[in-house]
């Protein structure tokens, strides 16, 4: 079922050029994009000290996530998708194996990190930007559905592991919080 929804998907690529190049442009900049977006949280005028834990928090769960794949992909050897023949590759082939999703990690756990930190307005843009990211993987050809499945777990994993052991106003916290 994984090839199937995952060829699908895929079988849009190359209909309409500009859509081919929208999911190219969102799959090489959307996570710079997020990135950029959390990062000019840091001067957010509202509720300062808590988004500003939001933004740290967000940043560790970035790379734990990124941490956490890199262990996985020691043990878990899986074909892309192109290689496999399930899919139609728009971009440059990837190094690595696929599972799971470098780029659903680092999204939705910023994603994640900010919903349970209860920033709303914030978590909804943050989504639709993971959400479109994730997408465009799939819509490209470099990854299966469940290798989005896969890196979106590890996302929200890191977001609580980090919720859990960062703790808000904490001494740790409350350095980072007011540098600038």
């Amino acid at each position: 079922m994984d090839d199937e929804v995952t060829h699908w998907i895929n079988s849009f690529a190359g209909v309409n050029p500009f859509v081919d190049e929208a999911m190219i442009r969102i799959t090489q900049v959307g996570v710079p994009v997020i990135i950029a977006f959390v990062v000019l949280q840091w001067w957010s005028g509202s509720d300062r000290t808590h988004v500003r834990h939001s933004v740290v928090s967000a940043g560790m769960a970035f790379l734990l996530g990124l941490v956490i794949n890199q262990g996985l992909l020691l043990f878990i050897h899986r074909m892309r998708p192109y290689d496999a023949g399930v899919s139609h590759l728009l971009i440059a082939p990837s190094a690595d194996w696929s599972f799971p999703s470098d780029h659903a990690t680092a999204t939705i756990s910023v994603c994640a990190t900010f919903f349970l930190n209860k920033l709303a307005s914030r978590t909804i843009v943050l989504f639709l930007a993971a959400l479109l990211v994730c997408c465009s993987r799939i819509y490209v050809g470099t990854h299966y559905v469940t290798d989005i499945v896969g890196g979106a777990l590890t996302g929200v994993m890191a977001a609580l592991i980090v919720r859990n052991r960062y703790r808000e106003h904490s001494y740790l916290d409350r350095i980072l919080t007011n540098i600038l």
